[in-house]
């Protein structure tokens, strides 16, 4: 097993989930079987209790397991499967080592951090890493390690003493450190010394980085290259050079360019090392397909423009919907079209905000009826749900594309139940107490008294029904009998409802056939809610079919679109 070490200093959230989703990806246009395993030094145990706001988007995987977005962006590049396994936090670990002790595995010795935690997080990477984690179904053979946080922190300190030790366990040839570091420009000058205090400081704690990933604002000029190399005890090319691009899907290309796969065949002495050709015809045809797209990406400004509005309630940090825009991102490309995201706080569509703010609520009410469709993402919580509501009436009125996902779904079936059906007090247990008509009800197997882990999560199926073959969004599922997608929720459109709703197509179920998992307006040019979450299992070469269709229906291409799918 080869152990490939993103690590950060100097500041967090510089592209360390990139440049390591990027390297997996070189690895594998090589014909390498490539893992990830995102490291968290917190103490939750997962992200699962975390609000988007706090942490950004919460990953939801195959097994359930609700993850770190890092975990995204691996799955979308690499177009792998991961499992909780591949997710380690502080948490986790010390839950792991405190059931032992509680077990007595230690047998009686006194629990520390060295040796026993460090021992626990090796063996825990070392059980993960050789997951089979793509269809080849086989233990890969390189390994991603990302260490989330800036090395110096405190809580990391474990995470670096595990690393030190694992570097030694894995023996030579067979790990390769990465770190990324920060070099700002003041004054027109690009700094340096950032880079050379976090590389002093990751050796202080007993790693040596093999690769110096510089972020940087512009290309690095030979002086800085020249500068870091000396003060940091690198040679010039293994300075690699990360500067801003037009998209993160450049970022391959450019570490490409800068001869990082050169550097890591030297590092792990890949010409000793025997790939399937098959598997090295695979990778090819990855590249080839990844460079066509990045190619599509470069002709941005001479595309046609499609403008979503994305009605959401953690619209302050975009991050909380990543998997929602990298969906997006995903169909627009399919579709040939520049993607025009427009951000709406649901609450200010609200008539409250009329009285409090008029210029908000004008100004959120043009950008809805100036774009091309309405995206009402998932949530938690009763602020902005009307505004939500209202953005769905006025989508399927108008006639206008929408796509609800979880929450947005279930509002769609809220809006529609209040002014076609009728029930003008439908509404939602999670959003008032003891609504009239109680539309959305809690799920009856989910325990109230809990948070961590309790939703319904992870794959499960969703049965299309007999006579629907008319419908737009199993054509471009193939016309699959049955499909499998992500969930995560606690509340469900109530069953006793479903005959009042009438005109409402329900074409999609759980495998019982008691669960609404897909609602579809027939005569409509788009109308679609799914209880599941289709944008995790969007892959930048394959985008997820409800937001596919969601896009070619705003671009004016959804029949073009739906044609491609069925041939």
């Amino acid at each position: 097993m080869k152990y490939v070490l993103v690590s950060g200093g100097v500041i967090s959230g510089i592209g360390k989930g990139i440049i390591a989703s990027s390297t997996g990806l070189l690895l594998k246009t090589m014909g390498l079987k490539v893992t990830s395993i995102k490291i968290d030094p917190y103490l939750n145990v997962d992200a699962g209790t975390m609000a988007p706001t706090e942490h950004g988007e919460c990953f939801v995987l195959d097994d359930g397991g609700e993850v770190d977005l890092d975990l995204g962006n691996y799955e979308r590049y690499l177009n792998i499967t991961l499992t909780r396994e591949h997710s380690i936090t502080t948490g986790k670990i010390y839950q792991h080592v405190i059931e032992r002790e509680r077990r007595g595995d230690y047998l009686g010795k006194t629990v520390q951090v060295v040796p026993h935690i460090t021992n626990g997080i090796q063996d825990w990477i070392e059980r993960a890493a050789r997951l089979p984690v793509d269809d080849t179904r086989e233990e890969p053979d390189v390994c991603i390690i990302e260490l989330g946080g800036t090395v110096g922190d405190i809580e990391s300190a474990p995470f670096i003493e595990a690393m030190r030790q694992l570097r030694r366990r894995a023996g030579r040839d067979n790990f390769c450190q990465i770190h990324v570091s920060l070099v700002p420009v003041i004054g027109g000058e690009q700094k340096t010394k950032p880079t050379q205090q976090a590389i002093r400081e990751v050796r202080s704690a007993g790693l040596s980085p093999d690769l110096i990933a510089c972020r940087c604002q512009d290309q690095l000029i030979e002086a800085t290259t020249s500068k870091i190399a000396m003060f940091c005890q690198v040679e010039p090319s293994q300075v690699i050079a990360v500067h801003d691009v037009d998209s993160t899907y450049h970022v391959p290309m450019l570490l490409e360019q800068q001869g990082i796969l050169v550097q890591l065949r030297e590092l792990f002495r890949l010409d000793h090392y025997t790939i399937p050709p098959f598997l090295v015809e695979k990778g090819r045809q990855i590249w080839r397909d990844w460079k066509t797209l990045t190619k599509s990406q470069n002709r941005r400004l001479h595309l046609e423009e499609v403008t979503i509005a994305l009605v959401g309630k953690y619209t302050n940090l975009h991050d909380s919907y990543l998997s929602v825009i990298k969906s997006l991102e995903h169909s627009a490309m399919a579709c040939s079209r520049a993607l025009n995201l427009v951000w709406i706080d649901a609450s200010n569509l609200e008539k409250t905000t009329l009285e409090s703010s008029p210029e908000s609520y004008h100004k959120a009410w043009h950008d809805l009826c100036t774009a091309d469709g309405v995206l009402v993402p998932g949530g938690f919580g009763h602020r902005g749900t009307e505004g939500m509501i209202a953005a769905a009436n006025w989508a399927r009125t108008k006639p206008k594309p929408y796509l609800g996902i979880c929450l947005g779904m279930q509002l769609a079936v809220i809006e529609y139940a209040r002014n076609v059906c009728g029930l003008k007090s439908a509404g939602s247990v999670e959003l008032e107490d003891h609504p009239s008509d109680p539309v959305i009800i809690f799920m009856p197997e989910i325990d109230k008294a809990t948070m961590g882990g309790n939703m319904r999560l992870g794959l499960r199926a969703t049965n299309f029904q007999e006579g629907t073959e008319w419908s737009r969004l199993r054509k471009l599922y193939h016309n699959e009998p049955s499909i499998h997608e992500r969930h995560r929720h606690r509340y469900e459109v109530n069953p006793d409802y479903i005959d009042r709703l009438s005109g409402l197509n329900f074409i999609g179920k759980d495998d019982k056939g008691e669960r609404m998992e897909i609602i579809e307006l027939k005569d409509h040019p788009f109308f679609v809610g799914v209880q599941f979450h289709p944008e995790y299992l969007s892959r930048v070469l394959r985008p997820s079919p409800p937001y596919l269709g969601f896009v070619a229906a705003c671009a004016g291409v959804l029949e073009q679109t739906i044609a491609a799918a069925s041939s």
